[in-house]
């Protein structure tokens, strides 16, 4: 879940501000974590305590964290009294997903945690697939499947049509679009350019569009697969605050692998 923060706070800069390079300092002042970060640590904490309600621990983080850059629908369900599942096919439902891919085991125990953690808000068949893409991609990374392997494994998701380029050569229409049927196909597109990390995650910020999200998505899978350097880790810290670095730790702690 670690590189979905990381995304997450370097993309923040060029949310929806092109910058069409790789070329940019990863850490600025201008970054910040998002809805990214914090739906991603509740996800995070729901897995930690399946015990209780999943609907519950989202609201309790997203109330926590009001102004974090939610869309206008969840924030209207995180202050819901009886709260339901919108059939929203939204992107927020993969950015947030990366610890299902790490707490999990098994193909059958992904798609079984998946579904129960998105179906509370995005219980549209595309943002139930867009989650299960991405944590199945991220559990085939942990394992030590090729990156010819996981890619098969997302085109049996999607149909990967698009390089890096040509993203990025894209300046309206379905570019920037919030849906998981954009944002998780060009994610998926920057970790199979990649050469690391941090290469995956300045792919992400390259192509534009809403650069903060795509790069929790593929920081999830690009973390499972290369690792993350220490120093990058080490930085992002300092952009989050005591109770979202004591869920990260105690996850961290629980299912590092």
């Amino acid at each position: 879940m670690k590189g979905a923060i990381i995304g997450d706070i370097v993309g923040s800069q060029f949310e929806f501000r092109n910058i069409d390079s790789k070329d940019f300092e990863l850490f600025t002042n201008s970054c910040d974590f998002t809805d990214d970060t914090v739906m991603t640590c509740a996800v995070a904490k729901a897995v930690m305590e399946p015990e209780c309600s999943v609907s519950e621990i989202l609201q309790e983080m997203g109330r926590r964290y009001p102004h974090a850059g939610y869309g206008s629908r969840f924030i209207n369900w995180v202050f819901d009294d009886n709260p339901q599942p919108y059939n929203s096919c939204g992107n927020g439902s993969a950015m947030r997903i990366s610890p299902v891919g790490f707490a999990a085991d098994t193909e059958e125990e992904v798609r079984a945690l998946s579904k129960k953690v998105t179906e509370v808000t995005h219980n549209h068949p595309e943002g139930l697939k867009g989650a299960e893409c991405t944590a199945v991609c991220i559990l085939a990374a942990r394992q030590g499947r090729s990156m010819d392997e996981i890619k098969a494994l997302a085109q049996s998701y999607y149909t990967l049509d698009k390089t890096c380029d040509e993203w990025r050569e894209l300046q309206h229409g379905e570019h920037g679009r919030e849906i998981c049927q954009i944002s998780v196909p060009q994610a998926l597109e920057c970790f199979f350019e990649s050469t690391d990390f941090e290469d995956c995650i300045r792919n992400c910020v390259s192509i534009g569009g809403d650069t903060d999200t795509i790069a929790a998505i593929a920081g999830g899978i690009a973390e499972a697969y290369y690792g993350i350097p220490e120093h990058i880790w080490e930085k992002a810290q300092e952009y989050l605050d005591d109770c979202l670095l004591d869920i990260v730790n105690k996850f961290e702690g629980r299912y590092a692998k």
